[in-house]
């Protein structure tokens, strides 16, 4: 049945996945707010931009990119797999196996993520962090709407084995 809580939780789950195409990440710059040039760097789940700005004539050079669209591949792969496993809602064995499966495919996206910032964050100022932007977040609330989906489905599972018990 469509209308039980976990599918909230899994939409939600999804949707914070593909949300994650549409925000960004990672962001940079430095520190000096009156020089003339000012780098800047921001992350997106399909590139990494490395620009500079000319704060006189307000002119971005483009100094550098690097794709991160393993970024955006991570998270299109979990967020099929989450739909896919709400459309499974007649097993929940196969739900919680395909809730695994997401785990896994945004926590690999989570690390890939932190990986491609480190290498990002030694462009320029390596003594300095960037801001980690709402991009960053998504995939933490997805894998939160996971764990609670997961927790519904086998409370369910449960009152259904009890129920056969009684039987």
């Amino acid at each position: 049945m469509l209308q039980r809580v976990q599918t909230i939780f899994m939409t939600i789950a999804a949707i914070a996945m593909i949300l994650m195409l549409f925000f960004p990440i990672w962001e940079k710059s430095d520190t000096q707010f009156e020089a003339e040039k000012r780098e800047y760097a921001i992350m997106d789940s399909f590139q990494l931009r490395y620009e500079q700005h000319i704060t006189g004539t307000r002119e971005v050079q483009l100094l550098g990119t690097r794709d991160t669209f393993l970024l955006s591949v991570g998270a299109i792969a979990a967020a099929l797999v989450m739909l896919f496993s709400i459309t499974r809602y007649k097993n929940r064995m196969t739900q919680v196996k395909l809730n695994a499966l997401f785990s896994l495919i945004t926590a690999a996206t989570l690390v890939g993520t932190y990986l491609y910032i480190n290498k990002a964050n030694q462009l320029f100022e390596p003594q300095s962090q960037g801001a980690f932007l709402i991009g960053f977040y998504l995939p933490i609330v997805a894998m939160l709407n996971n764990f609670l989906a997961n927790r519904f489905i086998r409370k369910d599972e449960q009152l259904v084995r009890s129920a056969d018990r009684i039987r």
